[in-house]
């Protein structure tokens, strides 16, 4: 895992940024309060530290369960954004039951005289199954009847034993049997107990992670004879009623969470680089002190909107169609689908979809892993954190002191983009390319603005690829001009606009280049600069730049069907490697071009003599789709010099779900 650094430089600080950008922040000194923040919190403390947050350290003096809240009494929570490992569940059976007599959250509780009475259904056993979000180093599963109460032939409830049960944990779902709804184990048994005739159960386990437990009533030679009769209709429940289980771990969680609520910024704003201030900890005997080598680490995402809500609402109309409705209406006034005893799908009053807002909310971002790395999301209104804290060591973890985004004013109100082929411009919404030829782009830029915004002169777009620029043009018509400064680099461009762009000269701007695309699907993501003061770029969102292209999007499709080979255009600088240290030849270039990874992947090469044995295998940094090339000197991993003669040179990719490798001859003469 990432180490993280507990100190920060302080250029990085918000006290010294510059007066065009300010921070938004949580947590710390002047920060929002993380406790006035969170919309969702599974094990954050955040008692022990004034204004950060940090794992709850799990002892003996309380329950793991006592910890959490807002329990789900069902396998698959009905309310609206539940997300697996956001909340706890306790689900009894299969499915899991709402009702009182059979709420399984009632045996969580803390409080033993809240409990599903024993179950006169003979015909099968009760099991139930507890999910704490997250897995946490478990050192104790128990259970014991409630105090008080009698059964109806006069036994009290204390005394009320289960006669037999068997207990199983796991630490992650497991389609096997996360995916069914019959009873199965879910993972190693930590108890088996055919006979048992104590009131309090306590199982002791060695410390380690577990996030499910599942437990069992099983038959037993201890039941009376009706229990154990098929088909039995005394009407008298079975024996063993439970006040509440408890479970017990010692440590710090595996991972922790916290989602903040979506928090209104007050104003559309760009977003800059995220910061923050962590430190990893350690308890040893009792104390926490600073263990900077701790395996454990911190993950951030973060997604922007321009409005309170990223979803949008459907009902369904009386011909069976989806329309759009508030939250409000969604959650209270329409029912579900299914209920108890009905069905009533795809009519007036029921509840349809739930969609993403993609028009007006960015996906969430990538985890970030490393402080000062830029967000690269659109501008926004609101935003929404979500943290992780991950601990590979049960003593161990990182106390997050605050956490600080950069933010500035807006360039212009929206900036759109529109990307199509200039032989192609009415593309009927997609851009289609062939992988790996060059395509002449056209790229239209137009801006919309209030009357405060400043305005820009520059513009930077992302093509994953060297370009050859053509043309840039503005006005209306367009004219083309001279760009004040071009800067070309392997995977974008930076173009400086003879003229700034803003509210009283709003002209329209076209980009033409040529590019090559080495990907099934990417976007030619684009930013607009104001270089004259030190304030953030404005992304350009993909939209209706202008008439003349209908794709309204930044999208690049690969029209190329088929399986196609993720190294191509294999080249080398010279048939024949000559190391003489005359600097003629005394490294081979290779040169190539990856296609359709999803991400940057590790390279290899490896020389075969003719006879196919493997004289020599190096490793080298992950690299993306696009042209990439490496040099070879001729010798080994080891540092030798192969000897003189014909080999076979193969340049190969190694990496989940990819492994491929193409060869070609190289002499060696010296």
């Amino acid at each position: 895992m990432r180490r993280i650094l507990a100190t920060l430089s302080p250029l990085l600080l918000p006290s010294v940024l510059s007066a065009q950008i300010s921070t938004w922040q949580l947590g710390g000194s002047g920060g929002l309060a993380w406790s006035a923040s969170d919309s969702v919190r599974i094990f954050i403390d955040f008692d022990s530290v004034p204004g950060a947050i940090q794992p709850i350290y799990l002892t003996s003096a309380q329950t793991v369960f006592s910890h959490l809240d807002n329990w789900s009494p069902w396998k698959f929570p009905r309310e609206i954004g539940y997300i697996d490992g956001q909340r706890p569940r306790a689900w009894k059976r299969g499915l899991g039951d709402s009702r009182t007599v059979h709420n399984a959250t009632y045996l969580i509780d803390g409080d033993s005289t809240t409990y599903n009475p024993p179950s006169s259904d003979l015909r099968n056993f009760d099991w139930f199954t507890f999910d704490v979000a997250v897995p946490v180093p478990a050192t104790r599963f128990g259970f014991f009847t409630p105090p008080r109460g009698f059964r109806s032939d006069g036994t009290p409830l204390a005394d009320d034993a289960v006669p037999a049960f068997e207990v199983s944990v796991a630490t992650e779902p497991d389609p096997e049997w996360h995916g069914h709804n019959s009873y199965a184990r879910i993972g190693p048994l930590i108890a088996n107990v055919a006979e048992n005739l104590s009131p309090t159960v306590q199982i002791d386990l060695p410390r380690q992670y577990v996030r499910f437990i599942r437990w069992r009533r099983n038959e037993s030679v201890l039941d009376p004879t009706f229990v154990l009769q098929e088909n039995s209709l005394s009407g008298q429940a079975r024996p063993g009623t439970i006040g509440d289980f408890e479970l017990y771990a010692h440590g710090v969680p595996q991972r922790v969470l916290y989602l903040s609520k979506i928090i209104d910024l007050g104003a559309e704003v760009n977003f800059g680089r995220l910061f923050w201030s962590a430190t990893s900890m350690r308890m040893a005997d009792g104390t926490l002190i600073p263990a900077p080598e701790a395996a454990v680490g911190l993950r951030v995402e973060v997604r922007t909107g321009s409005d309170q809500d990223p979803n949008i609402y459907r009902e369904f109309d009386d011909k069976g169609r989806e329309v759009e409705v508030s939250r409000q209406r969604y959650e209270f006034d329409l029912k579900e689908s299914q209920g108890y005893g009905y069905v009533a799908s795809d009519r007036p009053g029921v509840r349809a979809s739930v969609a993403y807002d993609e028009d007006n909310w960015t996906f969430w971002s990538p985890a970030f892993t490393a402080s000062g790395q830029p967000l690269n999301l659109h501008s926004g209104s609101h935003i929404q954190i979500k943290i992780t804290l991950d601990s590979a060591d049960f003593d161990a973890f990182t106390r997050l002191d605050s956490l600080w985004i950069e933010q500035a004013p807006l360039l212009a109100r929206q900036i759109v983009g529109e990307v199509a082929r200039l032989d192609d411009p009415q593309a009927r919404g997609l851009t289609e390319v062939a992988l790996g030829q060059a395509t002449n782009f056209s790229y239209d830029i137009r801006a919309d603005f209030a009357t405060s915004e400043r305005g820009f002169d520059a513009l930077r777009i992302r093509t994953g690829s060297r370009v050859h620029l053509q043309t840039l043009a503005m006005g209306d018509p367009l004219v083309p001009v001279e760009p004040r400064r071009v800067e070309i680099n392997d995977d974008e461009f930076l173009i400086e606009l003879p003229e700034r762009v803003h509210a009283g000269n709003n002209a329209p701007i076209r980009i033409e280049f040529t590019a090559d695309v080495f990907v099934f699907a990417t976007t030619f993501e684009g930013e607009a600069i104001d270089t004259a003061t030190e304030s953030l770029p404005q992304p350009i969102r993909g939209g209706d730049a202008t008439a003349a292209v209908s794709t309204n999007s930044l999208r690049v499709l690969s029209a190329q069907g088929g399986r196609v080979n993720a190294i191509q255009n294999l080249r080398f600088s010279t048939p024949v490697l000559t190391p003489n240290g005359d600097q003629v030849n005394d490294l081979v270039q290779v040169s190539y071009s990856l296609f359709r990874l999803p991400a940057s992947v590790p390279v290899e090469l490896r020389a075969y003599s003719l006879d196919g044995r493997q004289v020599a295998h190096l490793s080298f940094a992950p690299q993306a789709s696009g042209p990439q090339r490496l040099s070879w000197d001729g010798r080994d991993a080891q540092g030798q010099l192969l000897p003189p003669g014909l080999y076979l040179l193969e340049v190969g990719l190694q990496s989940d779900g990819i492994s491929e490798r193409l060869l070609h001859p190289l002499g060696i003469a010296y």
